[in-house]
């Protein structure tokens, strides 16, 4: 077994660890001397070969277990909140939330929800509805967050990605349970002052033998509406959630090396009265009985067959199933009020990695398949026959994606990534009153990236990437009637997005700095897109189709990511500026966030399992945005805020197992509105949690 498969087995065992094994992995893959891991030197496993942040010719960003946990997060947009070029879209509200990366994603519109790819354990996670989020879920289901921007992701999840792919990776019982013990119970509550939001969680471990281990879940969370920096409250972001998850794990084979997961993942809520518009503050909408329900099964198989350079195979089934049934609505909401929503996906991967040499050069051949199944309904239950939605057609639609990409190292310093993906979509109609017609497509995404280890200490990458984003059910089949947008039609001939990008930057690490131990990162990244055969809603005139191939943009920009870390100091820096016009008319993309700097410096007391620091959050004013609720302009000033945050987790002593934090966020209550957000920020909020783990 080579040198570079034998550092690719450990990272894969790495992965395979909690947290702390997982960093402590990457650090000896850094500098074996080194004892503190930035966020750029955590293992990456989502970008084909694992390896490290700074390692991977993409900007990255890893959320770990700890971040999760420190950030004492009420919904997923809390975890995301840090990340650069990573923007909150629609609301505070936990069912408002959508995703926006490097200016791409735009609140319940339903290319957008596609222009960002979302995979749970592998599942892809899909939900669009007007006025409604796409995600609905709990932090704390996770240990894990991956972030790959921009749309060279697109070869291994598929066409489409231009703004790049959110992995979520679950909890797994040996996240809990320590060495020589058999099992674990952590149980934890959290309370948060704004909205009296409260939570209660519990986790249950156990080992049953030497090969097996099952992990299960549940969490109750609530709060009453938020109030607003302003002193007025949020409508409509009282909510009551119920979670959990039943994981299963068995290790077979040499060395067990063989894995089998699986799992079963579920969200609900049920509330009266509650606001209808999630994705900002529209009383005109009134209000609806609503129930929420997500569930997600993943069952996998991993052979790393550290014997068989061939041989790192990956087998994923899931299935992904998102309800949404609303009764009691305002009669002015007509047929979208009283219904039933859903997605339900079906999906299988197969992929495979071999490892083989042609002289000096080391390759790591990833290549594999993907086929998915998604059936979309909607169900008018106020009308007798059901008429349906005009607005939500039905619709399946079938896809088959095969891909292979190339990563080739040259004396470990030079690393080449060719890849290439053919998707293949297959969608029909539920209802043909219009004329609608089975429609095939095709998408085709190849790219090439290059990273070059110019020392031990400074890299430069650099990527190009093409991707194509076939239209969805929605806006192929979507038309209306009646109302404000009478006669238009079905957009059956709608063609596919495209997306030109290029990405280059570089990484500078050190060592032993400051002091004994210490390490320092920062990794910068410049992107350029160029977005072409946009899909955007037609004018409101009789005759047009509902959406039309029209619009060109140009966005781009640069983020960097920085931190050090160090026994009793660390800090961290994220900054991402982006730059998006319309290149039809000339006018600010109105899809661009706010330049935005995030600061964070903190200090730990090892001896007494004490951390504690501040967060500084800066951002730029911007000329345009989304429209705000209250009407008006769409310009927003620029902002800051201040965060304080601590924790303290004893190791020894009666205490250990114990877990305490305490944080207040906005600590001046600034009065601030986000230019993706159509509401004013929410006011100062002081967060209180209490862990505890008991082993046997």
């Amino acid at each position: 077994m080579g040198l570079v498969r034998s550092q690719a087995a450990a990272l894969m065992c790495g992965a395979a660890l909690c947290g702390g094994g997982m960093q402590a992995v990457a650090a000896q893959t850094i500098n074996a001397n080194a004892k503190n891991i930035t966020v750029l030197e955590r293992l990456v496993i989502g970008a084909g070969r694992p390896k490290v942040a700074i390692d991977t010719p993409q900007a990255v960003t890893v959320i770990n277990q700890d971040d999760i946990d420190a950030t004492q997060a009420t919904s997923i947009g809390d975890v995301l909140d840090a990340v650069p070029g990573v923007t909150l879209i629609g609301s505070d509200r936990v069912l408002g939330e959508s995703f926006n990366i490097r200016g791409i994603g735009t609140a319940e519109t339903s290319g957008d929800e596609a222009r960002v790819i979302l995979n749970v354990d592998g599942a892809k996670k899909f939900y669009e509805q007007y006025r409604m989020g796409s995600f609905f879920s709990d932090p704390e289901l996770y240990k894990q967050v991956e972030v790959l921007r921009g749309p060279a992701s697109s070869t291994l999840y598929g066409s489409g990605a231009l703004g790049g792919v959110i992995n979520f990776t679950t909890k797994d019982a040996s996240d809990f349970i320590a060495d020589g013990q058999t099992g674990a119970a952590r149980l934890k509550t959290q309370y948060n002052s704004n909205g009296a939001g409260t939570l209660v969680s519990g986790v249950l471990a156990q080992q049953v033998n030497d090969t097996f281990d099952i992990l299960a879940t549940g969490n109750w969370r609530r709060s009453n509406a938020f109030t607003l920096a302003d002193g007025t409250s949020l409508s409509g972001s009282d909510f009551a959630s119920l979670s959990g998850l039943i994981k299963g794990t068995a290790r077979f084979g040499d060395n067990d090396e063989q894995v089998l997961r699986l799992s079963y993942q579920r969200w609900s809520s049920d509330a009266d009265n509650q606001d209808y518009a999630q994705t900002g503050t529209q009383a005109m909408f009134g209000t609806v009985d609503r129930t929420v329900l997500d569930q997600t099964a993943v069952l996998s198989y991993e052979n790393a067959d550290s014997d068989n350079p061939w041989v790192d195979l990956k087998a994923n089934l899931s299935f992904s199933d998102t309800t949404v049934s609303q009764t009691n609505a305002a009669a002015a909401l007509g047929s979208i009020g009283n219904a039933d929503y859903g997605y339900r996906t079906y999906q299988a991967n197969l992929e495979n990695t071999s490892e083989f040499d042609t002289g000096d050069w080391v390759h790591f051949l990833t290549y594999g398949v993907q086929g998915s199944f998604q059936d979309r309904t909607a169900k008018n239950t106020a009308t007798a026959g059901d008429p349906g939605i005009t607005t939500h057609p039905e619709g399946q639609e079938s896809r088959l994606g095969l891909f292979v990409q190339n990563e080739a190292v040259y004396d470990e310093r030079l690393t080449l990534i060719g890849g290439v993906r053919g998707d293949f979509a297959f969608q029909t109609p539920t209802r043909t009153t219009q004329g609608e017609t089975d429609r095939n497509d095709s998408a085709l995404s190849p790219k090439l990236a290059a990273l070059f280890d110019i020392n031990d200490n400074v890299s430069v990458f650099g990527s190009v990437a093409h991707t194509e984003r076939m239209p969805t059910l929605d806006e192929r089949y979507q038309y209306s009637t009646t109302g404000r947008m009478p006669g238009k039609s079905p957009s059956l001939n709608l063609e596919k997005e495209s997306s030109n990008s290029y990405e280059a930057g570089f990484a500078v690490s050190g060592y032993e700095l400051i002091q004994d131990g210490d390490q320092a990162s920062v990794k910068l990244t410049g992107f350029y897109s160029d977005l072409t055969n946009m899909i955007e809603s037609s004018p409101a005139v009789a005759g047009n189709t509902y959406y039309r191939n029209i619009g060109q943009a140009t966005i781009y920009g640069v983020e960097v990511e920085g931190a050090y870390e160090s026994e009793r100091l660390f800090s961290r820096l994220a900054y991402s500026a982006t730059v998006g016009a319309n290149d039809l008319t000339g006018e600010a993309l109105t899809s661009i966030p706010a330049h935005k700097l995030v600061l964070t410096l903190g200090g730990r007391l090892p001896e007494y399992g004490l951390e504690y620091g501040a967060t500084a959050t800066l951002a730029a004013a911007a000329d345009t945005g989304v429209t705000p609720s209250a009407e008006g302009s769409t310009a927003t000033d620029g902002y800051v805020t201040l965060d304080l945050f601590s924790s303290w987790k004893p190791t020894t002593g009666a205490f250990a197992g114990t877990e305490l934090r305490a944080s207040i966020d906005n600590v001046f209550n600034a009065d601030y509105r986000s230019n993706q957000s159509t509401d004013r920020s929410t006011g100062r909020t002081f967060k209180l949690s209490l862990a505890k783990q008991f082993d046997w």
